[in-house]
């Protein structure tokens, strides 16, 4: 079984999950009584193109902002919890959630190398009480379910200002105090420290290690954004890494002290690209920024925050050098902002892509007003629709992310149900990544059985030798009209007679398989015998 899918065979408690969460169909009973299909290369060319669209949600765990709602609940609380985004993801088909697991130097999962958060437990350091791994238990339910799990990491921030539990033993501020600074109200990790870069890269490479996760995701906090001191002028303060600079100048340094700071987390980006790419080519190594771009380099009239001289963060430079797989530039601003107005800003971070890489929109779907809070500069759904419009118009087979989950758990303003409803009539799969591997799988071996019920079983499997599946692409054609699906297990279970009013014959099948990456093989199409009862 391990040859055609990298994920595990669900068992009985696994079908059971997905029947409840409305994915039955992907589960089948394998008692079956004849085979009568006929192979139909003609259909092939038939069926549409594969839907590709990245249509994701952050899951943000600092300050409990997505999940868990709050600290303090109980293992069955939180897993439960963890079932309904997961089961509203599913019901709005989306294909993938960006889940934090390091908020601040600290874990949502056992690591030997920090403590667990505080929000879970409340308390740093203190792990689920009745015993469980929040971050493994994410991955096996969201690809139960077809959702990629990208796991989000910040690299540099220590302790936040809001942070309510006493740092653990095991927290960088106690153990390697001199690679943490206070800055305002918080404490940062230096970036200059080539020590604490080190442990960064080792956290992220023991999850890499150690769990399935699909891609790997940073935010936009390298350093930090600025404070500024004083009631009237509001002076910005520096960061304070003078021990750290001078220790660099003392060694023959010879960069200026800003172009020194953009080339710490420069190196932290590439030595991220290249480890991912030594362990599991196939994760997609993926960075989230502030929307803006460099000030010289940006459309004309757009004005605003500059990360390249704030931040450090040299996104034009990453992606011009290919460290990263896909982009998710922060575009939250209205479409009619002038001075940030969102379409310029996502054609200017296509025209900074000489690599293609995957360009994806990032969207502030929680600017819609919650229900009980001011809405005066709230925004409506219809803003995001058009957003999710645009981004299809201007870069088809791209794709969004929206920020974040609480905001379509809520259904705000009705934004869930418009998205479900209107703008994600279908699902859609993952646009592919071909420059992380080479070539297609082989094409699918199928067949096709009549069940007892008199509904038909597919069974989909590529040669033993062929590349591994992730998932698979089915189109059934009633009448002459194509339905498109994902499934992520080998066998589906599908009508002779379409439901609903038109009540049309099944004529025909295309199967098609996707590897890790989401390259697509030859297309396999089938026509059901008269026998089968269509």
């Amino acid at each position: 079984m391990a040859t055609w899918n990298r994920r595990r065979v669900l068992g009985a408690a696994g079908a059971a999950t997905l029947v409840a969460a409305g994915l039955e169909a992907c589960v089948a009973p394998v008692t079956t009584l004849q085979t009568a299909f006929k192979h139909a290369p003609e259909l092939d060319a038939l069926a549409p193109p594969a839907p590709r669209e990245f249509r994701a949600a952050w899951v943000a765990t600092v300050a409990n902002i997505d999940w868990p709602s709050r600290k303090g609940l109980s293992s069955a609380q939180q897993q439960a919890e963890m079932q309904a985004i997961l089961n509203q993801a599913t019901a709005l088909q989306l294909n993938a959630l960006i889940l934090q697991i390091r908020t601040h130097a600290d874990a949502l999962y056992p690591s030997p190398l920090e403590p667990w958060s505080e929000y879970l437990s409340g308390t740093q350091g203190q792990a689920p009480e009745p015993f469980y791994d929040p971050l493994a238990l994410w991955i096996e339910q969201a690809h139960a379910r077809g959702l990629e799990l990208h796991a989000w990491f910040n690299p540099f921030r220590a302790r936040l200002s809001q942070s309510a539990s006493r740092p653990a033993a095991n927290h960088l501020s106690q153990t390697q105090p001199a690679w943490v600074k206070t800055y305002g109200d918080q404490l940062w990790i230096d970036p200059g420290e080539s020590a604490a870069a080190d442990h960064t890269m080792a956290v992220l490479m023991d999850v890499l290690q150690r769990y399935d996760v699909d891609g790997i995701h940073l935010d936009d906090y390298f350093y930090p954004y600025p404070v500024t001191s004083g009631n009237e002028s509001k002076v910005e303060v520096d960061f304070p890494d003078q021990s750290t600079w001078q220790r660099y100048v003392d060694g023959g340094g010879s960069l200026g002290r800003n172009d020194w700071r953009r080339a710490n987390v420069d190196a932290l980006i590439e030595r991220m690209h290249a480890g991912i790419r030594s362990v599991k080519p196939w994760v997609r190594f993926g960075v989230s920024p502030f929307g803006l771009g460099r000030p010289e380099l940006r459309p004309s009239g757009i004005q605003g925050f500059s990360q390249y001289h704030k931040l450090y963060a040299d996104v034009e430079r990453w992606l011009q050098q290919g460290w990263m797989d896909y982009l998710v530039p922060q575009l939250y601003w209205r479409i009619d902002q002038a001075a940030q107005a969102f379409v310029p800003l996502l054609d200017y971070w296509h025209t900074q892509n000489p690599h293609q890489r995957n360009i994806f929109a990032g969207l502030y779907t929680s600017k819609i007003a919650a229900p009980d809070t001011d809405a005066k500069a709230a925004w409506s759904p219809e803003e995001i629709v058009n957003q999710i419009t645009v981004v299809r118009s201007r870069a088809p087979g791209t794709g969004h992310v929206h920020f974040s989950m609480v905001a379509l758990m809520q259904n705000r303003q009705g934004v869930a149900d418009t998205l479900r409803t209107q703008t994600y009539r279908t699902p859609a799969l993952v646009p592919a990544s071909p420059w992380l591997e080479s070539g297609t799988p082989d094409a699918p071996l199928t067949e096709l059985r009549l069940q007892p019920n008199g509904a038909l079983e597919l069974s989909m499997r590529t040669p033993l030798s062929g590349k591994t599946v992730a998932r698979w692409a089915v189109w059934l054609r009633f009448g002459e009209q194509w339905a498109f699906q994902v499934c992520m297990q080998p066998i589906l279970s599908i009508p002779a007679v379409q439901a609903g009013i038109s009540g049309a014959a099944l004529t025909g099948i295309v199967v098609s398989a996707l590897d890790r990456v989401g390259n697509e093989s030859p297309r396999v199409g089938l026509i059901p015998l008269p026998s089968m009862g269509t």
